[in-house]
């Protein structure tokens, strides 16, 4: 009661200004809004596309392989006669999940590791922070190739591993961020009127972190589908029948002298997809940042 009894209320004229100013940040970044308009659109085509484009994506037809676009397939036909198109969506899905679901795994478990040892120090800080160290020793690649190969490639399995290769970076800069401001005179007060623990980390010191746990989160889901780009790629990710960009540029390489179009358009996808996401997160560190 005495720590909201200290916190004067928030006036609506302060909260319209504070609304004005955000608002004014958000508008100084035409392609923050462009990427997010672009991956709003994308996350659109994938999820509803394959329910309303009349092909199926593992619908074989001999008769018609390597077919050039027309307007019955947009994008041709693969080596099997698939409708590429059809397949560009059902790939989509696969690799949009697989980036996002990543990304949440790899954030929650490097923010836990990082506030942890960032804000309590001592003992749990070395413990964390060396295996912290071990983990970025290890080429992130290598580590998702023998934990794959080791318990299978599951789609399931293929998300954990992205995610959990992906914690070490996640956690060293939520570390630094926590352990700069948990001697803070706000952090302090806040104990001192009662606060407890989970409170001062989340409602002091994490609103400090998010702009640059944002912006890695987004980095990492561009990372995520790379990776499984590249697993699939190497026929350790997502396995056929489910497609995915990756393994589409898998089956396409044989392909590649015949019909170069089967590979540059999931290629073209990937690259469309990580730009976005990394215009994305530049453009929310520069309005979520409090010290801007």
């Amino acid at each position: 009661m005495a720590d909201l009894a200290a916190t004067p209320p928030v006036t609506a004229p302060v909260a319209r200004r504070r609304r004005s100013r955000f608002w004014r940040k958000v508008r100084r970044q035409p392609l923050g809004i462009a990427a997010l308009v672009g991956i709003v659109l994308l996350a659109l085509m994938v999820t509803v596309g394959p329910e309303l484009y009349p092909h199926s994506p593992s619908r074989t037809a001999p008769l018609h392989t390597l077919k050039p676009p027309t307007t019955e397939h947009w994008l041709g036909t693969d080596e099997l006669g698939r409708d590429v198109f059809a397949r560009i969506l059902a790939g989509g899905r696969v690799s949009l999940a697989v980036g996002l679901v990543s990304m949440l795994v790899g954030l929650l478990i490097g923010s836990l590791a990082g506030a942890a040892s960032g804000y309590f120090g001592g003992l749990t800080e070395s413990v964390i922070m060396r295996l912290v160290d071990v983990f970025m020793a290890i080429p992130a690649f290598f580590l998702i190739l023998v934990i794959v190969t080791s318990f299978g490639n599951h789609p399931l399995m293929v998300i954990l591993t992205v995610g959990f290769s992906f914690w070490p970076q996640m956690a060293r800069p939520v570390y630094a961020e926590f352990k700069k401001f948990r001697q803070s005179e706000f952090v302090e007060a806040s104990q001192a009127l009662g606060g407890g623990h989970l409170r001062v980390m989340l409602k002091h010191i994490f609103p400090q972190v998010l702009p640059q746990a944002i912006v890695l989160a987004t980095l990492g889901v561009g990372w995520a589908i790379l990776s499984e780009a590249g697993l699939s790629y190497l026929g350790l990710g997502i396995q056929p029948p489910l497609a995915s960009w990756g393994n589409m540029l898998q089956n396409a390489q044989a392909y590649l002298w015949l019909n170069p179009m089967l590979a540059i358009y999931p290629g073209v996808f990937i690259a469309v997809t990580v730009l976005l996401f990394n215009l994305l997160g530049n453009s929310l560190r520069d309005v979520l940042d409090p010290r801007g």
